[in-house]
């Protein structure tokens, strides 16, 4: 899956790292590095820092057809109940 963060948008809150630490990382308390393209397997943890991020900095593309919809921050598809 492939993933965007809003850098300028990220205020370090770190719900992320926490929830998707394979994906998400920390570099003191304010910078976030992050894998764009993420392992399938990590799909649940990064759905759920996709839907704790305080501020929405995180878009992920979908996967169901190559080049589909960018599901936007929050929201949850049904492949991901």
């Amino acid at each position: 899956m492939r993933l965007v963060v809003d850098l300028n948008r990220c205020q370090g809150y770190a719900q992320c790292a926490f929830l998707a630490p394979d994906v998400f990382t920390m570099h003191g308390e304010e910078a976030l590095s992050y894998n764009p393209l993420a392992a399938e397997e990590q799909r649940e943890n990064v759905a759920r820092a996709v839907a704790a991020c305080p501020v929405q900095a995180i878009m992920v593309d979908a996967l169901d057809a190559p080049g589909g919809p960018a599901v936007a921050p929050g929201e949850v598809t049904s492949r991901d109940r």
